[in-house]
């Protein structure tokens, strides 16, 4: 058995090798007969190299494709577009509205003393603008003319002359010289608008009461109300229509929160009664207790409660001039940190913006062109603000004249 299988095992290697010659034979001569056939048929080796060739040809292809998509998305400069630029038309921007003055100026009245009981000046003649004031104009995109109450009245009204709009603000001085000078500015802003330009003014809080005051021509008609550092809500009278006034660009949204929201701020001990402007609420004649003078110049918007739940009138807007009178402080928002119920949200934020906005955008409507030089001359930037946050309460900035 032994001998059977090793004679088997060397006798293998031949017969493999046998095997091995004769594939190799058979290989061969397939080898020149696919050759032979190959050279005997040009088409056939022509269709085999076409075969080879379309793969590169088609990635070439999609390279190209790629890079002039990329061209289409980028961005170039001019210098980069090479003789392509020129053919190109460069796209213009419209030329701004002519009836519109785009660098509109507001005058803001200064009020007596320092803003500061007396802790930064104590000069008999000081007066003062807190800051904020100056700061909610120039958010909505105008400059500021300080008008000095106590300057000669000829110096204060050459300042009408270059400004497109006033605006009065709080404080306590309700007599005297600073009433008289109110009274004055506010008769050329009616003058102005009844001339043909559109000259629009803003009363805030001591600016609410006197020209209620004046309007009237009744210093006693401003009642007791308790609504001292206080946040509050706005509650708009039913029907009324508020498009042409302070709040018709304000989002529904925003509105809606004003009422339910206490996103406006109030300080102030005095107040207007809202039966005073019976006509506008009920739709009817003011009876002889009322006061016809103030019903027929202004329209109520809003109405708000005191810590006590008194009524007492917080918006209103004139029928027929561009005047608009908050018994709150649209400005504190944004701008005075030295109270403790002011305010600060996103959505109080935005109050302080469109009050300010629709400010600037109807001041923009005022076609007074003044000399570019006594403007600049005039502009509050010639005055550094002062600080006077450092005992937590008041303003926080104040500029002060003497």
């Amino acid at each position: 058995m032994a001998s059977n299988s090793l004679s088997d095992f060397f006798s293998k290697p031949s017969a493999q090798t046998s095997n091995l010659d004769t594939a190799q034979s058979d290989a061969v001569h397939a080898s020149s007969s696919s050759s032979s056939s190959s050279s005997s048929s040009p088409s056939a080796r022509f269709s085999e190299i076409c075969n080879y060739l379309w793969i590169p040809l088609l990635i070439s292809f999609f390279k190209e494709l790629s890079l002039a998509r990329a061209s289409e998305s980028a961005i170039l400069m001019p210098t980069q577009r090479g003789n392509d630029f020129r053919g190109l038309s460069v796209p213009r921007c419209p030329a701004p509205d002519a009836k519109l003055n785009f660098r509109p100026v507001i005058g803001i009245l200064s009020h007596p003393g320092d803003g500061a009981s007396g802790r930064l000046s104590n000069a008999s003649n000081a007066s003062y603008i807190a800051a904020s004031y100056v700061k909610f104009v120039e958010s909505a995109g105008a400059r500021v003319i300080p008008l000095i109450y106590n300057d000669p009245p000829e110096v204060l009204y050459e300042k009408l002359n270059m400004i497109n709009g006033v605006l009065f603000t709080g404080g306590w001085a309700k007599s005297g010289l600073y009433y008289e000078t109110v009274k004055g500015v506010f008769k050329k802003v009616l003058a102005k608008n009844d001339a043909g330009d559109h000259f629009p003014l803003y009363a805030i809080c001591l600016g609410f009461e006197l020209l209620t005051m004046i309007i009237s021509e009744n210093r006693n008609i401003l009642e007791e109300f308790d609504a001292t550092d206080q946040a509050s809500t706005l509650e708009f009278l039913k029907n009324v229509d508020i498009e042409g006034t302070v709040f018709q660009r304000f989002p529904p949204d925003l509105l809606q929160k004003l009422s339910t929201d206490c996103l406006v701020m109030q300080n102030h001990h005095v107040s207007l009664v809202p039966l005073t402007h019976s006509r506008m609420i009920l739709d009817s004649k003011p009876t002889p207790t009322e006061n016809a003078d103030l019903s027929n110049f202004f329209k109520v918007l809003t109405t708000s409660l005191d810590g006590d739940n008194k009524e007492y009138v917080s918006t209103v807007q004139a029928w027929n001039y561009p005047v608009s009178a908050f018994q709150w402080h649209p400005e504190k928002n944004a701008f005075e940190w030295g109270l403790s119920m002011i305010p600060h949200s996103d959505d109080a934020i935005r109050v302080t913006q469109h009050v300010a906005n629709f400010f600037v955008s109807e001041a923009r409507k005022s076609m007074n062109r003044p000399s570019a030089r006594k403007v600049l001359e005039s502009l509050i930037y010639n005055y550094s603000p002062t600080y006077c946050g450092r005992a937590g309460k008041g303003y926080d900035e104040v500029y002060i004249f003497t």
